[in-house]
Parts: structure tokens; C-alpha cells; sequence
């Protein structure tokens, strides 16, 4: 059981470098949907095993082993490993939990804020520009959508430039990608191993959005031209906008530019493969986890007396 359940607390350090290339073979659209699938699993198996173990080590304590109806204390194979593992998963649990709740907050805080701020201005269809000396341009969701951007931002740019940055934030909205970096976010705090996929999810976001809007555009230099002035005027300046909220200057800039310079080589035997494997990760993690915990279960059942082994 406890072997069963530590498998889907190792998987996930494998789905770093395997989004990574899984971005780099697969259409943007296809990896950000792909990862953030993959993303999900990983994070729902990890917290089940956490929790299993978690129990596991409670339920071994004669006082927690009364409290759930059970004859005698669960019966594991060792101490010496059960219950530093569940006292290391009540660590991580509780680590997860208040660093979640912290970022919740944060971007609740910052999402109210730039709704109230983008609310108050007049706005020309989904386009809203507010006064202010720092560049900033970004896809703000809630009903309506919004596509954000500051005087300072729309001075930096061409006309031509800046019809190419709104089409990139309108795909950013009209694909939800708020959602994939929401999801990203939360499954990053479920697990250590997930937070360096938070960066892929967030980039697959913005290739999507660059190759949307080069097609809406016509103009693959354009948009490259666009979102390469739009970050250097932004520069390292710090922005209020919520995380979710997604920009054309967020991520390596100098690599979405190179993309959309370069012509799309797709390789479908190297994509399938990278597909497999991502799958075959998932089915690992939910299967491990689904065992291990019904494998819990049974134990439980056979400390109350209700079944023998």
C-alpha cells in the first residue's frame, strides 16, 4: 500500500521536462490543453496519496484508532517508514493548503482591484485604456471581458502594433486562458514537483494567443514586432494585475518571438510520442493512487473487524 501511494508523489518531477518538449512538439493549443490535463491528474493523485498516508499514520495511534470504530491500531508494514511519511505528507498538506489560501487571497485582492479600476473608465467595445505612466496591456476576464491597456502603452506603440497587441489579449480572452493558468496555479501548490509546469502552461497560453492572432492579423512579423516592443517598453516594472490575467509580455519574450519568425516544422511521430507519454504518466499517478487508496480502505475495514485478510 504505502509503495503504491508513493508512486504518484514521485511522478510528478517527471512532468517538468516533459511539458517542456511536449510544447516544443506539439501545436501551442494542443500542449496547453495536453499539460494542463496531464496538470490536473497529477495534482488530484499526489493530494489523494498525501491524504492516504496522512490517515494512515493518524489511524496507526490507538487514540485516532478509537476514534474510527477500529478493534486495534491499522496494521502496515513498518513504523520506521510509515510514520515519517505521514508526518512529511501532514507537513506538505498543510504547507499546500496555507500557501493556496495565501495566493487565493492575493489574487482575489488584485483581480477586485483591476475589475473596479477597468469599470469605472468608459470602453469602446472590449477595449479599455486607462490614464496611467507605466506601460501594461492585459486580457482581464469577468463578464464582460476586457482587454485592458494604459496611455503609456498605447504611446510606445504604432497603430499598426497596437491592432496586433488587442488581437493577441481578444485570443487570450476568446480561448479562456485564464482558466488553464488558474488550474496551473492551484495544482502547483498540491505538489512540489508541479510548480515548474506552472511556467509551461503559462507560455503554451501565450504561443496560442501569439499564433491566434497571427492568423487573425495575417502578419506573423507584426505580432512578433508588437509583443517585442510592448515588453521592452514594460521592462521589469511590476504590474498589478492578477497572475491569471494573461499579457503578451509575460514569458521568454525572445523565444515566442523566435517562434513566430520561424516556420512551423511539425514532427506527428514525435508529437504521438510525446502524447503517450503524458498519458502514460497520468494513467500512472491516477491508477497508483486509485490502488493505494482502496488498498487504505481494505486495511481500515479489517482493523474494525469487518473483514479479515
Amino acid at each position: 500500500m504505502i509503495l503504491l501511494l508513493m508512486v504518484p508523489l514521485l511522478v510528478p518531477f517527471a512532468l517538468g521536462p516533459l511539458a517542456r518538449r511536449c510544447l516544443d512538439r506539439l501545436t501551442p493549443v494542443a500542449a496547453l490543453w495536453s499539460v494542463t490535463l496531464a496538470l490536473v491528474v497529477l495534482a488530484g493523485a499526489s493530494v489523494a496519496s498525501l491524504g492516504a498516508l496522512v490517515l494512515t499514520g493518524l489511524l496507526k495511534m490507538p487514540l485516532f484508532a478509537g476514534l474510527g470504530d477500529l478493534v486495534h491500531p491499522l496494521r502496515t508494514a513498518s513504523d520506521l517508514v510509515v510514520l515519517p511519511a505521514a508526518a512529511a505528507a501532514t507537513g506538505l498538506l498543510t504547507v499546500g493548503a496555507w500557501t493556496v489560501v495565501r495566493s487565493a487571497l492575493r489574487q482575489l485582492r488584485a483581480f477586485r482591484t483591476a475589475r473596479s479600476q477597468a469599470d469605472r473608465r468608459p470602453a469602446a467595445g472590449d477595449l479599455c485604456v486607462i490614464e496611467s505612466p507605466h506601460p501594461d496591456a492585459y486580457a482581464l476576464p469577468g463578464r464582460p471581458h476586457r482587454i485592458v491597456v494604459t496611455t503609456a502603452m498605447l504611446r510606445s506603440l504604432g497603430a499598426d502594433e497596437r491592432e496586433a497587441l488587442f488581437a493577441h489579449e481578444r485570443a487570450h480572452n476568446a480561448g479562456g486562458h485564464h482558466r488553464f493558468l488558474v488550474v496551473a496555479e492551484l495544482a502547483a501548490h498540491c505538489h512540489p514537483g508541479l510548480r515548474t509546469v506552472r511556467a509551461t502552461v503559462a507560455l503554451a497560453a501565450e504561443r496560442a494567443a501569439d499564433e491566434a492572432a497571427a492568423v487573425t492579423v495575417g502578419d506573423r512579423r507584426l505580432i512578433a514586432r508588437a509583443i517585442a516592443r510592448a515588453a521592452l517598453a514594460v521592462g521589469e516594472a511590476r504590474t498589478g494585475r492578477p497572475d491569471f490575467a494573461p499579457a503578451a509580455t509575460t514569458g521568454p519574450v525572445p523565444q515566442r518571438v523566435a517562434a513566430l519568425l520561424s516556420v512551423p516544422r511539425r514532427r506527428p511521430r514525435a508529437a504521438a510520442w510525446i502524447a503517450v507519454l503524458l498519458a502514460a504518466c497520468a494513467a500512472v499517478s491516477a491508477g497508483a493512487s486509485g490502488a493505494g487508496v482502496i488498498a487504505f480502505h481494505h486495511e481500515v475495514e479489517v482493523a474494525q473487524g469487518e473483514e479479515t485478510r
